[in-house]
C-alpha cells in the first residue's frame, strides 16, 4: 500500500509535464556558432547539492525582486518543478527536484538526467548532439531567474542603471565561489525595472569549455511572465543579437507549456539512471 501511495505521489508530480498539448516556439538553432543542443551560448553555475541557507543574505534592492516574483520564502517552499518546451529535435519535458537539483529531461530521441551521482544519458532513436553535462540543468538555470540566484555561493554587486532597448535598468552582477558549479567562473547581470522590480534582462558569460572569464555577454530578456502557484515564473524567453556589448535586435525566442511547480517531493526513483543509460562526463 504504501508503495502505491508513494507511486501516485510522484505520478501527480509529474501530470502537468506528461500532457499531449503541442509546445510552440521558435527552432532554437543558430547557425554560425558551436553551441550546445537548444542552440544558445550559456553557462551552468549552479551549485547541485542544496539551494538553501538559512545565514545567506541578501541586498535589499534584491529581495524586492524576490518579492516582486513571488517571493524567496514561497520558492524555498516547492520542492518539484516541471515545463515543457521546444528544443532542436521537438518538444522536451524538463523535471526538477529543487532541493537536491536532481534533474531529467526526457524528448523523442534522449532522454539526460542528473541522479545525484552524475549525468546520464539514454539514447533513443536519433540519440543526442551536444554535452548532456552541460545541458542536463541548463534551461532550468535560465527559467528559475531570478530564484537561482539565491543559492549558496553566490555574489552580489550592485551596478549603474543601465539602459538596454531604450529603457532604464538597475541591476546586480552576480558572480560564484570557486568550485560552485560546474562553471564557476560564469557571470551574470540580473537587470529589473526599478518601478515593478520585476525582472527585466540577463546578461551572462559562457566558461564552460575554457573555465576562463570572459568578456563576451550574452543577453535574454524577461518580458513575459505567468503566476505559477503563486510565483511569477517566465512564459518566454528572448536571446537577443549584441552589438558593442548591448542587445540590439531579437534573435530568438522559447516559450515554455505546462508549467507546474509544488509541494510534492519527487522520489529519487524519478531520477534515477536507467538501465541502458551510460553516465557521462
Amino acid at each position: 500500500m504504501k508503495k502505491l501511495i508513494l507511486l501516485l505521489t510522484v505520478l501527480l508530480a509529474l501530470a502537468a509535464c506528461k500532457n499531449d498539448k503541442k509546445t510552440t516556439g521558435e527552432d532554437p538553432r543558430v547557425e554560425g556558432t558551436e553551441l550546445d543542443s537548444t542552440g544558445m551560448e550559456a553557462p551552468d553555475g549552479e551549485a547541485k547539492s542544496t539551494r538553501t541557507n538559512p545565514e545567506k543574505t541578501y541586498p535589499s534592492q534584491l529581495q524586492s525582486v524576490f518579492t516582486a516574483h513571488g517571493g524567496l520564502h514561497h520558492w524555498k517552499k516547492m520542492n518539484n518543478l516541471c515545463f515543457e518546451m521546444k528544443g532542436k529535435n521537438g518538444n522536451e519535458t524538463h523535471t526538477v527536484s529543487l532541493p537536491n537539483r536532481r534533474t531529467k529531461i526526457e524528448s523523442k530521441d534522449w532522454s539526460i538526467g542528473y541522479d545525484g551521482k552524475g549525468v546520464w544519458l539514454l539514447k533513443h532513436d536519433l540519440g543526442y548532439e551536444g554535452n548532456p553535462v552541460f545541458y542536463h540543468n541548463l534551461m532550468f538555470y535560465f527559467y528559475a531567474m531570478p530564484f537561482i540566484i539565491a543559492d549558496p555561493g553566490t555574489n552580489y554587486t550592485a551596478v549603474e542603471a543601465t539602459e538596454l532597448d531604450g529603457k532604464m535598468y538597475n541591476g546586480f552582477k552576480v558572480s560564484y565561489n570557486d568550485g560552485v558549479g560546474d562553471s564557476s567562473d560564469d557571470e551574470y547581470i540580473l537587470y529589473f525595472d526599478p518601478t515593478t522590480n520585476k525582472m527585466a534582462w540577463l546578461a551572462y558569460t559562457v566558461t564552460f569549455k575554457d573555465q576562463k572569464k570572459s568578456n563576451d555577454w550574452h543577453y535574454i530578456k524577461y518580458d513575459q511572465w505567468q503566476e505559477v502557484n503563486g510565483l511569477l515564473l517566465p512564459e518566454k524567453l528572448t536571446w537577443w543579437n549584441v552589438e558593442n556589448g548591448k542587445p540590439k535586435s531579437e534573435k530568438m525566442d522559447i516559450k515554455f507549456n505546462k508549467i507546474a511547480a509544488s509541494e510534492t517531493m519527487m522520489d529519487a526513483s524519478v531520477f534515477s539512471k536507467p538501465t541502458e543509460a551510460e553516465y557521462v562526463n
